[in-house]
């Protein structure tokens, strides 16, 4: 028996198409996440994932990439080969460096200040029941300049654009009306920021002196587009 026949044998078991396989495929390798509470088309790919994990797991195992599940905070993420991720188990695999993104340094410090700030809050026990922390943009600006040594992007529209960004990866959460001239508005850090950004990685972005150092080639495991 084939892959193909094997596929569409477990597919049935599940009664699901080939076309919702490829759909579920091509959406983790385009965007490395499902994440079911970002809105009704995820929550539907990531409860029709669940009932394939199996089958989609051992397809992406055979090509050496690895399929993780948080079942507490209800996503998928897909990580390169050699990725090194706190909670998940290393595949054995040698890093593939053709699999991972260059991200800029707008993005990458951010993503640090955004895990500073909440490993910060869950150990004063400042999270929501959902798992996210709330903050403030000044609190965001702040934290890079105190930590970091580094200011947001001075325009708005690079802000907006970075913001965006962080939404694209999954690791922040803004409502619909967001406005960063507002001061009461409030983004979450959604609890994936720890599937991204390690425990490892933020120490050894660490200096004596506490201020992280921010490279300006970083590479992200996993597409994350």
């Amino acid at each position: 028996m084939n892959l193909s026949s094997v596929i569409r044998e477990q597919l049935a078991g599940a009664n699901l198409k080939g076309e919702r396989f490829r759909e579920i495929i091509q959406r983790l390798l385009a965007y490395s996440i499902i994440l079911r509470d970002e809105d009704r088309t995820e929550q539907m790919l990531y409860d029709d994932l669940r009932r394939i994990e199996s089958l989609v797991t051992e397809f992406f195992e055979a090509a050496g990439l690895t399929l993780h599940h948080d079942i507490t905070n209800q996503y998928y993420r897909l990580y390169p080969p050699g990725a090194q991720v706190d909670g998940v188990e290393p595949d054995g695999f040698a890093p593939s460096p053709s699999l991972r993104t260059r991200l800029s340094p707008d993005f990458v410090a951010a993503a640090l200040a955004l895990r500073f700030i909440y490993q910060n809050k869950f150990n004063s026990g400042d999270i929501e029941p959902s798992g996210e922390a709330l903050i403030g943009i000044e609190d965001l600006a702040a934290t890079l300049q105190a930590q970091l040594k580094r200011p947001l992007p001075s325009g708005m529209g690079e802000k907006m654009a970075l913001l965006g960004e962080l939404r694209r990866h999954r690791l922040i959460r803004t409502s619909a009306n967001f406005q960063i001239a507002d001061e009461d508005a409030l983004i979450a850090i959604r609890s994936t920021i720890l599937t991204v950004v390690s425990n490892d990685a933020l120490a050894a972005a660490m200096d004596s002196d506490g201020v992280i150092q921010v490279e300006t080639n970083v590479e992200e495991e996993g597409d994350g587009q």
